[in-house]
């Protein structure tokens, strides 16, 4: 749950969500999680340090009391919390600040809470003083509150907003001095990148080391991109290299992309390129994708390239790259690569003129996972080859295109092919196709024919079509044989029929 929030505000930093979610929309969103965690995460905003998007979201999960009291006491108390919520959520911080007051005045199971909301109240009131007069009356007068880690988060935020200077070496743990560093990278990158570094070499959890390189990761001094560009070249701190990486392509702009190429031309580990390729992808570097899909020696970091093309929709590229491949099985992999991009033009392109069959037969079988429905009925009118034909129809099956099929089990002139559109419809299963089948058999007097409708019905299950087309058959033979495959099914209808042909 806690990554899941990491997530949530992650994106929120980088797609801009709105500033003033509500509480309730973010307990939405990502459930319960680590209040002190979503400050750390979004401490970087110089202007507005303490955001609502970050701290409101705490309140939900504790709202009602479970300690039983005074009943009016207990009720005034749960009436003032939703007042005082709502006006956090609704922005109204006076009204806010008057609510919390009086919660915290009853000294009931939420009066830490009311100080601390009092105080952010205040805080965002513009009443910085204050604020920081009350979190100090909350530690003092609970000394043992669950809240005094977000009060204290709340106060380096304050006093670094302020101007103050926070001692990082001061804070009590390990969070608290990542949340002071945060902020001392806003002001003064000269002194937090070597702090940072110094943290992310000691013996701190994996989790912290992570964010301290996030933080590292999103400023922009010239320190602090040496930093991360140290961890990602995997000289400093082999074992956060994947994530330095993954920084530098999502936050990084032209220098970054440069440094990743850098790194992959230098390395020989296959874990690491297969990364670089990745984050290529991430960052929207068509070039370098083709670069290393036309020229890197390693097989599966070739076809690997060719898939993160086909992934970032570099359609254009994959279709330079096609013209210029030779092997059958290369060119397989950038039809796949195709569909990964959603490209059915280009695929049907190559499914009407290649001269390859088997490479025609990937591109039709794509197709039909795309279900270009239209395309296929194309293909299908004006392929000449049985074997082709039948690819488009388990195509056409693939994408679940019933009613081509039906159309092409009644009219189609060509035996097989008519038997292989009656076999889709029978795997496809479902009410308009088992009626579909029923009207062919009527239809139809060839005895193959028919069979592969009885087949196709037993496929699907549907006895009731079976003993009703098996009522009216008067050939001894194909009865006979419907018969048998009723037998087989074990459905009650079929075994009420058994009996009934049993009793004549």
């Amino acid at each position: 749950m806690k990554d899941q929030m990491q997530f949530v505000l992650l994106l929120a930093l980088t797609a801009s969500l709105p500033v003033a979610m509500s509480a309730r929309q973010i307990e939405a969103e990502v459930g319960q999680a680590s209040r002190f965690t979503a400050a750390v995460e979004l401490a970087g905003d110089a202007e507005s340090p303490v955001d609502g998007r970050v701290l409101v979201a705490s309140w939900a999960a504790d709202s009602v009391s479970d300690t039983p009291g005074d009943a009016a006491q207990a009720q005034q108390g749960d009436a003032l919390y939703k007042e005082g919520t709502q006006a956090l959520d609704d922005h109204q911080w006076q009204t806010a600040v008057d609510k919390f007051t009086q919660l915290a005045s009853l000294h009931g199971n939420h009066a830490d809470e009311a100080l601390y909301w009092k105080a952010y109240a205040l805080n965002k009131e513009g009443q910085r003083e204050q604020a920081l007069s009350t979190l100090d009356q909350l530690g003092k007068a609970y000394p043992q509150s669950r809240w005094l880690k977000d009060a204290q988060a709340l106060q380096i935020q304050m006093r670094q907003a302020s101007g103050q200077q926070v001692q990082v070496q001061d804070q009590p743990d390990e969070d608290l001095k990542l949340l002071a560093i945060n902020g001392l990278m806003n002001s003064d990158p000269q002194k937090a990148v070597p702090l940072l570094e110094k943290f992310i070499q000691g013996d701190q959890p994996a989790k912290l080391k992570e964010r301290a390189l996030f933080v590292l990761s999103q400023s922009g001094s010239p320190q602090a991109r040496e930093a991360v560009a140290q961890i990602a070249r995997g000289s400093s701190n082999p074992e956060l290299q994947k994530k330095a990486l993954d920084d530098l392509a999502l936050f990084g702009g032209k220098e970054s992309r440069q440094l990743l190429a850098e790194i992959y031309a230098s390395s020989s580990d296959v874990g690491v390129k297969r990364q670089i390729l990745h984050d290529f992808m991430i960052s929207g570097d068509r070039d370098r994708l083709l670069t290393a899909a036309k020229s890197e020696r390693v097989p599966e970091l070739r076809i690997d390239a060719i898939h993160q093309l086909g992934l970032v929709g570099a359609q254009d590229q994959l279709w330079e790259l096609y013209q210029q491949e030779t092997a059958t099985n290369v060119k397989k992999e950038i039809i796949h690569a195709m569909f990964l991009g959603g490209n059915s033009q280009r695929l049907f392109e190559l499914a009407r003129t290649e001269r390859d069959p088997e490479l025609r037969r990937e591109a039709i079988h794509s197709l039909g996972l795309m279900g270009a429905q239209d395309q296929l009925g194309q293909l299908y009118t004006q392929e000449t080859s049985v074997d082709l034909k039948k690819e488009i129809l388990h195509s056409m099956f693939l994408g679940g295109n019933g009613q081509r099929l039906i159309e092409i089990a009644r009219t189609e002139t060509n035996p097989e092919l008519r038997r292989e559109a009656i076999h889709s419809l029978g795997l496809m299963g479902g009410k308009q196709t088992g009626d579909a089948l029923a009207s062919i058999y009527a239809s139809n007097m060839d005895a193959e024919t028919r069979k592969a409708v009885v087949d196709a019905l037993f496929i699907q299950g549907n006895a009731h079509a079976l003993i009703e087309t098996a009522r009216k058959e008067t050939d001894p033979e194909m009865k006979k044989y419907i018969v048998s495959k009723i037998s087989l099914m074990g459905s009650k209808e079929g075994t009420d029929y058994m009996l009934e042909l049993l009793n004549h």
